[in-house]
């Protein structure tokens, strides 16, 4: 449930960042709030999951410092 609620979380704005604050509000409560470790073990479980591979992500994209993006198409490049 907490990884669909991430992912929710990031698909509402697909190609604008959702914060780390924004996402702990919104999923673990604003409780959680600066507790961000919890939303970087759940990204690596949703990349796990959703990218080719989860080392070099392409649809699950890290804004240092600030959070993450949810990428809306990616190219395979090839």
């Amino acid at each position: 449930p907490k990884e669909f609620k991430v992912l929710s979380c990031l698909l509402e704005n697909p190609g604008r960042v959702a914060t780390h604050d924004h996402l702990l509000s919104n999923v673990w409560g604003s409780e959680y709030i600066g507790a961000t470790s919890y939303v970087k073990l759940y990204i690596r479980y949703l990349r796990e999951k959703l990218e080719k591979d989860p080392s070099r992500p392409k649809w699950i994209i890290t804004e240092r410092g600030v959070g993450y993006r949810f990428v809306q198409s990616c190219t395979s490049g090839s």
